[in-house]
């Protein structure tokens, strides 16, 4: 095994290596620099039925996951007891208050701050599957989904 010194010299050399590398292929690009491009989706202190939105006080834990909906498909009837945030990656899903009636409707590209402690479903409307990049921040240790007996 090398020593120290020359571990960090052979480190030192593959930078240099890089950055000369990078400083070449700079200068062969013309090309202005892509600029970032930052799109608010959403801004909101409430839920989709008008709710403060209300985290766990202590040990947050925050859960990310994917969901695919089938064309036709429904979630069973189900709440949360803490925050969760859906962005419909595609397709288009109907949200039902299961206490209300009321519905709402997404599509690609729409941010859903999902109802607290409230009964609802979710239903794929369209002919294309539904799918969901949902987040979820819990009291660490807990599930974020109730289903209704």
């Amino acid at each position: 095994m090398a020593s120290f010194p020359a571990r960090a010299s052979i480190f030192a050399g593959a930078i240099a290596l890089a950055l000369f590398q990078s400083a070449s292929a700079h200068a062969l690009d013309d090309t202005p620099a892509a600029k970032v491009v930052v799109t608010p989706l959403a801004s909101t202190t409430v839920t989709a039925n008008g709710q403060p939105i209300v985290l766990p006080q202590k040990n947050v834990q925050v859960l990310v996951s994917s969901f695919e909906i089938p064309p036709g498909a429904s979630l069973p009837v189900h709440m949360h007891p803490s925050a969760r945030y859906a962005y419909v990656l595609e397709g288009q899903l109907q949200v039902t208050n299961a206490e209300t009636g009321k519905s709402t409707s997404y599509k690609t590209g729409d941010f859903i701050i999902e109802m607290l402690g409230t009964w609802h479903q979710g239903a794929n409307v369209g002919a294309e599957p539904v799918k969901l990049l949902v987040i979820d921040q819990v009291e660490e240790g807990t599930a974020n989904t109730l289903l209704k007996k």
